[in-house]
């Protein structure tokens, strides 16, 4: 059962995903179970980043309807590798620093073209890995990793305290997906087409500590921010669905 300030979050989350579609060049559609999942796996595994696999769930596909009122003028079919399905359970695959947490146990590896594969010479179609109290944008290592990805890379920031090791960081430009009820909620006089918020905003947001919920480990969970890109460099607008695959929130973003 995925706890109630989640639930929340996700469906502001999945208006702003909405409102900002045009700015995206493809969809995925992520069970908010599995995110709950992984954000569990992330505060028992501080203070190290995680690496998350995920195939395609071959018996759930987008329905159509939904496909069709996520996607923006700007879409392309036949980008990555996956289209049109659901997200599968998620796979907790490694765990380490920003540069380490991006290279696969022996386990994980698939020995058939691991080589031609990079680091990630694994059977994941898509990856997923956490910044811990740090901004959901791409390092340098983030983006030479999504080379080898056949599907697309998540990002999941999280800002939590007790910090420890970690104060929160973001001191970074880029675009930012918040996933919490009351800044992903802006409307378009706060977010442009491209999902960019003003500086001014972002610190207002960082210095009022609003505690949006608790994880398993106790941790206070301030915000959480989650963003989708394809290995070109281009964004991948993300929905978060139930069960069916059906929106968070479905029926009010319907009506909008």
């Amino acid at each position: 059962m995925v706890e109630p300030w989640l639930i929340d979050a996700a469906m502001a989350y999945n208006r702003q995903s909405f409102e900002q579609k045009d700015g995206y060049v493809g969809l995925i559609l992520l069970p908010l179970e599995h995110l709950e999942t992984v954000l569990n796996w992330s505060f028992q595994s501080l203070p190290d980043e995680i690496l998350v696999g995920f195939d395609p769930n071959q018996n759930l596909a987008h329905n159509p309807d939904i496909h069709d009122a996520f996607i923006g003028n700007d879409h392309r079919e036949q980008l990555h590798q996956g289209e049109g399905l659901v997200l599968g359970e998620p796979h907790l695959v490694n765990r380490g620093d920003s540069f380490s947490v991006h290279h696969i146990p022996e386990e994980w590896v698939d020995d058939i073209f691991a080589q031609e594969r990079g680091g990630r010479g694994s059977r994941f179609t898509h990856w997923l890995h956490t910044h811990p109290n740090a901004v959901a944008i791409p390092s340098g290592a983030d983006a030479d990793a999504a080379q080898w990805t056949s599907g697309v890379d998540m990002i999941l920031g999280i800002q939590f305290s007790p910090s420890g090791p970690l104060p929160w960081f973001d001191e970074v430009d880029g675009v930012r997906r918040p996933l919490q009820p009351e800044e992903a909620a802006q409307r378009a006089d706060d977010v442009d087409y491209s999902g960019r918020r003003g500086w001014a905003r972002v610190r207002k947001a960082r210095e009022e500590r609003q505690i949006i919920g608790r994880a398993s480990t106790g941790h206070r969970i301030h915000g959480l921010e989650l963003i989708a890109f394809h290995r070109t460099g281009v964004g991948i607008n993300v929905v978060l669905v139930d069960k069916e695959g059906n929106p968070i929130g479905w029926n009010e973003i319907k009506e909008i």
